[in-house]
């Protein structure tokens, strides 16, 4: 029995679930909103809005904690990157460096707010298998 279980499998196995998720809240933290169907998308709303609430408490463990939620992988820097870093230009570094500190801004936005970062709005369906659609935004 899987009492007190709650998940949308979404046809895929838990490995692949977990690194599809982890790929969309970095997706959706990046760019504020992301296009998908309303299965994925209602899953993608809890989980994120359990991450900005991660994100919300501050400190060296929730960085830890939020990075870990969203595989976050860190590029070794060539020496050239490195100077460029440290002058101030963040354009060398991959999406995964940046998806932390746009995840705290974001959380920072939603400091007196007690939940429901995110909405879920309906769209058309899809043309090629008629699946309903839906954008996932942050408030």
């Amino acid at each position: 029995m899987r009492h007190g279980k709650h998940t949308f499998k979404i046809g895929r196995t838990s490995s692949h679930r977990r690194c599809m998720m982890a790929n969309m809240k970095k997706s959706l933290v990046l760019h504020g909103r992301v296009e998908t169907t309303v299965r994925k998308g209602k899953e993608l709303k809890r989980e994120a809005d359990k991450l900005i609430t991660i994100a919300k408490k501050g400190g060296l463990s929730a960085t830890r904690r939020a990075s870990a939620e969203l595989m976050v992988t860190y590029n070794k820097l060539n020496s050239k990157e490195a100077r460029e870093a440290k002058g101030g230009n963040t354009t060398s570094y991959n999406g995964d460096r940046q998806v932390i500190k746009k995840l705290f801004e974001v959380s920072e936005r939603n400091k007196e707010r007690n939940g429901g970062y995110t909405r879920l709005i309906r769209t058309s369906n899809r043309v090629g298998d008629n699946a309903e659609r839906c954008i996932v935004e942050f408030l």
